[in-house]
């Protein structure tokens, strides 16, 4: 009865990565582009480094062309969701690197204060990727970040 169960979440694991992944192989061919990957491991739940991501790549990548075929990435990314590799910091965690941050408890950060630090430091953001933050969660009346509202949307809920 165990091996049914085991071979059913299989089943269901690898038809959630062939969806994600088909929803970005414009080109109908199974193939998706390299950059992409990113994206599809993140909308799959997981949350990998840099390095983590690059060392994926790396592993499914057909031969440096910048494409990756399903073939390669499919059982690739069903090891790294089975054995629950790259899993989402925790909300608390998030929260108390906000507070860290906010050193006067305001309970937001202005966007020059949070682009200074997400800049600079860690697994740095670039400047693009740091408008299109600062365009989709930036309170522009008030001309600040609400880190609290902003970790709803960023964290994942564990139990889903």
């Amino acid at each position: 009865m165990a091996e049914s169960k085991q071979s059913a979440e299989l089943t269901e694991v690898q038809k959630k990565i062939r969806a994600t992944f088909e929803a970005f192989d414009y080109e109908f061919n199974n193939t998706v582009d390299v950059r992409e990957i990113g994206t599809i491991i993140y909308a799959l739940g997981c949350f990998p480094s840099q390095k983590d991501l690059h060392d994926f790549i790396a592993q499914v990548e057909e031969d440096h062309t910048g494409w990756i075929h399903l073939d390669k990435f499919l059982p690739a990314m069903t090891e790294v969701l089975l054995e629950h590799k790259f899993p989402p910091i925790p909300e608390d965690l998030v929260l108390q690197a906000f507070e860290v941050l906010d050193k006067e408890k305001k309970g937001y950060l202005d966007p020059e204060e949070l682009t200074k630090y997400m800049t600079q430091e860690g697994e740095p953001f670039t400047q693009v990727e740091m408008d299109e933050m600062l365009t989709a969660h930036a309170d522009h009346e008030k001309n600040c970040i609400c880190y609290k509202d902003l970790i709803s949307q960023l964290t994942i809920d564990p139990d889903l």
